[in-house]
């Protein structure tokens, strides 16, 4: 159990803008809570679907992909090959990152790549636009970093559920 006040309440974090630290924060609290949550989580269990839910691989994977692809746009750049077949494989178990562990290390990492691009995002490019996906559907940088973070929490909570349950039933 976590004993520390969430993450937004401990204060800024250096060198992000003031702007973005509610990102930032959202989600160094989820990479926290997953953590947490993951901690000795039985590999067997990864790809299971407790009444249909989406896996807890499937969560981690995802979590990852979607901060990678949101934040590859907000860059003002478009998904590479690499970063398309990642996208097609997120629901199932691959050669590489097939243990719990390794899947929220690759989480926590993508995290701190995104930290690391708050951090050199100029505030003044917020309100510019971004296309998403090859569509170009019309969104801002904000708006990218925002969903990030909302979307990050939001699976977040569906993983602890079907964590929960996964481990309840064990």
């Amino acid at each position: 159990m976590n004993t520390k006040p969430e993450v937004w309440l401990r204060g800024s974090l250096a060198n992000v803008p003031a702007l973005l630290q509610p990102v930032a924060h959202v989600l160094l609290q989820a990479r926290e809570e997953l953590e947490l949550l993951m901690n000795a989580f039985p590999d067997e269990l990864l790809w299971e679907k407790p009444a249909g839910l989406a896996s807890p691989g499937f969560h981690l994977r995802h979590l990852t992909g979607v901060l990678d692809r949101l934040f590859t746009y907000a860059n003002k750049e478009q998904l590479n090959p690499k970063q398309l077949d990642y996208l097609k494989t997120e629901g199932k178990p691959g050669e590489n990152l097939i243990n719990t562990a390794d899947l929220v290390d690759a989480f926590s990492k993508q995290v701190e790549e995104a930290i690391r691009q708050l951090k050199i995002t100029n505030e003044s490019t917020l309100t510019e636009k971004r296309g998403v996906g090859r569509a170009m559907l019309p969104s801002t940088v904000i708006g990218l970093y925002f969903h990030a973070a909302e979307h990050t929490m939001r699976h977040t909570g569906q993983l602890l559920v079907t964590v929960r349950i996964l481990l309840d039933g064990k």
